[in-house]
Order: structure tokens, then C-alpha cells, then sequence
């Protein structure tokens, strides 16, 4: 069962629907669909594309996973600040259990996800990154099918469809040398990702949408830290030697890629259908491959283009599937 997704995103000082009540789906439901949703959906199709130049910006003079940790947690306090001071204390205030589920979202997100994107992108480039990521809609697909939900055709027919158009953009990228342990971190980022995206709409998550990301993000950037710890990433790190575009794309990350896109991502989850969501991954790796076309000039050949092609066409073929009522 679904409802309408709300006219327009809560704003921090108002309180949000409770999980699931606005526009919450499995795959292949079709709702209609509002104007917020589609500028969510803009804010995380373009500012998250663009991150995996600014974490590859990153890692050139910062260790991944405290990096990534300090980005997430930063992010985090500053959201849950701001909800405090729009709405009030009792806005941020949370059962245990709803505690429980946001950490648990979190670390799967931003530790196990973010944190090995980050990994990743120390011996991979971004736009491979990105490419790898673009299979967490298969993965979103089956656990739906696994929990007995069963895809529409045409939806699954734009998954499908956009794992060849990602096939076509990344064969020449894998026809050279990569690091295996790249392509296995990001991988398995993938997977972490997916379960944390699926998990987020069926269990009790915080009401406000704004305060459970806050939460997320907090708990999964302290893990962060603790693993990059683990890893002793902060054996030889001297902060003297941190490039400034370094530090300013940690910056433009903390802001952008966290405060503002994982925000949006957050309320989509709870807003709009699980595989319309889901095309952000599909239109990332666009993103990637543009910023690297215009900011360290790549070239921009004919599988880039033609994959880039089907890769639209996928998206406009699930968003579709999710209008039609």
C-alpha cells in the first residue's frame, strides 16, 4: 500500500511524516509524484555525482576512513544542531529502539558504503568508482524480490537496461590496469549501501526525517573514525602537509555531499518509491565522467557517449514506471 508523496519536503522547523506514511514503496509501485521529490532527486543526482572528484581531491594528502569519518560526523552534528535550534529539543528526541535503527542505517551507509568508496578511490579512479557503484540498484531489486515483493517488468527491464549502458561506459576503463582491491572495496560498498537503503524503510527509524539522517550520520562517522583508527591511518599523518584543495574538498563534502545530499537521500527513502530512488546511480556516473571531462580533461569517446545514452534512457524508464498510476 502507498500513499501520495507530500507536496513539498518538511522544512526543518516542521515535523515530518513518520517513516513509510509518505510515499513509501517496494520496487515497481507507482505513486504520484511531487514536485520536492524530483528537486530531492536533482540535489542527489548532480551534488553526489560530483562527489567522487572531490573524494579523489581528497585521499591525494587524507587517510580514507578518517577522513570519510570526520566528513560524516561533522556533517551529522551540524544537522542535528540546526533541527534542535529550528524546532526544538524535542524534535531530536528518540526512543532507543529508533536510536538502534539509525545507527545501524548509518554504519551501513556511511561506514561500510561511504568509507569503502573512499578506500577505493585510493588506487581506482573516480569515474571507475562511480561505475562500480551504478550496481546498487540490482542489488536494491533482489533484496525487494527476496522480501517478496515481485519488480514490475518494466522496471526491472530499466535495471537491466542500465547495467548494459553502465557495461558500455566502464569496457574501456576495464580493459586497462586496476587495482583488484579497489575494485573489491567499492564493491563491497555497494553492498553495504543497498542493505542499509532497503533496511531504512522497514524498521523503526526516528519520525523526523532530518534528525534520523542526523543520527546517521553521526554514528557512522564516529565508526568511521573508530576504523580508520583501527587501521592506524593516523600513524604519520601530519595536518601541516594537507594540500588546501584537500582540505577544500573535504569542505565542499562535508556541505554538500553530506549536509545537503545525504539529507535529500534520507527523505527520498521515506518519500518516494525504492527503485525510482535507487536511478541516482544510473546518473552519478554521468556526473563523474562529465566533471572528469571538464575539470581534468578526459576524453569523452563514442562508448562514453553511447553508454551515457542508454544510461538516461534506463532513468527515464523506471521514473515512468513509478508515475504511471
Amino acid at each position: 500500500m502507498t500513499a501520495p508523496a507530500p507536496q513539498r519536503p518538511p522544512a526543518i522547523g516542521k515535523a515530518p511524516a513518520a517513516p513509510g506514511a509518505a510515499g513509501q514503496s517496494a520496487a515497481g509501485d507507482r505513486v504520484r509524484l511531487s514536485g520536492a521529490v524530483w528537486a530531492a532527486l536533482g540535489i542527489v543526482y548532480v551534488l553526489w555525482g560530483s562527489t567522487y572528484l572531490a573524494i579523489r581531491i581528497t585521499v591525494e594528502t587524507l587517510p580514507s576512513f578518517l577522513s570519510a569519518g570526520s566528513r560524516s560526523l561533522l556533517a551529522g552534528l551540524l544537522l542535528l544542531g540546526l533541527v534542535a535550534w529550528r524546532q526544538g529539543p524535542a524534535a531530536v528526541r528518540v526512543t532507543r529502539r529508533q536510536f538502534g535503527s539509525a545507527a545501524l542505517v548509518g554504519v551501513l551507509l556511511l561506514t561500510g558504503g561511504n568509507g569503502l568508496v573512499v578506500l577505493g578511490e585510493n588506487s581506482i579512479p573516480s569515474g571507475l568508482a562511480a561505475l562500480l557503484v551504478a550496481v546498487v540498484p540490482l542489488w536494491m531489486v533482489l533484496l525487494t524480490m527476496a522480501a517478496g515483493t515481485r519488480p514490475r517488468p518494466a522496471a526491472l527491464g530499466g535495471v537491466l537496461l542500465g547495467l548494459a549502458g553502465l557495461a558500455v561506459l566502464s569496457w574501456p576503463a576495464l580493459g586497462g590496469d586496476v587495482a583488484p582491491a579497489g575494485v573489491i572495496a567499492v564493491v563491497a560498498a555497494t553492498l553495504t549501501w543497498a542493505a542499509g537503503s532497503f533496511a531504512s524503510g522497514r524498521i523503526s527509524m526516528p519520525r523526523n526525517v532530518f534528525a534520523a539522517a542526523a543520527y546517521q550520520m553521526i554514528v557512522g562517522g564516529s565508526a568511521g573514525l573508530l576504523v580508520g583508527l583501527a587501521r592506524g591511518e593516523q600513524h604519520g599523518l601530519d595536518l601541516g602537509q594537507v594540500s588546501t584543495r584537500s582540505w577544500l574538498a573535504l569542505a565542499y563534502l562535508v556541505v554538500f555531499g553530506s549536509l545537503v545530499a545525504f539529507t535529500a537521500y534520507a527523505w527520498l527513502l521515506q518519500s518516494a518509491p525504492l527503485t525510482l530512488v535507487s536511478t541516482y546511480a544510473y546518473v552519478n556516473p554521468v556526473v563523474a565522467v562529465l566533471l572528469g571531462w571538464l575539470v581534468l580533461s578526459e576524453p569523452l569517446t563514442g562508448p562514453i557517449v553511447l553508454g551515457g545514452a542508454i544510461v538516461v534512457a534506463a532513468v527515464c524508464l523506471v521514473v515512468s514506471t513509478a508515475r504511471r498510476r
